[in-house]
C-alpha cells in the first residue's frame, strides 16, 4: 500500500483529529477511512466554530488555521 491509499484510521481509534480546508466540506466517515465497520456518512458544519463532533462515533474534527482566517 503506497502513502496515497494509506487509510487513516478505525472507528475504534478516532479520537481527536486535525483537519485543512481542503477536507472540506467535512463528513465523517472522511473519505480516506477504513470503511468496513463505518457508520452512515454524516456532513459536519465545521466552518463556523472551527471544531465538530461527530453525533453518531463522537470523533471530534478541529480545523487547522481556523482562527487565520
Amino acid at each position: 500500500m503506497n502513502n496515497s491509499e494509506e487509510k487513516i484510521g478505525t472507528f475504534n481509534n478516532i479520537g481527536q483529529r486535525e483537519v485543512t480546508f481542503a477536507d472540506l466540506p467535512l463528513s465523517c466517515p472522511m473519505p480516506k477511512m477504513v470503511l468496513w465497520n463505518a457508520h452512515p456518512r454524516v456532513y459536519l458544519p465545521i466552518e463556523q466554530t472551527g471544531e465538530a463532533t461527530c453525533p453518531y462515533c463522537g470523533a471530534h474534527y478541529v480545523l487547522k488555521n481556523f482562527k487565520d482566517s
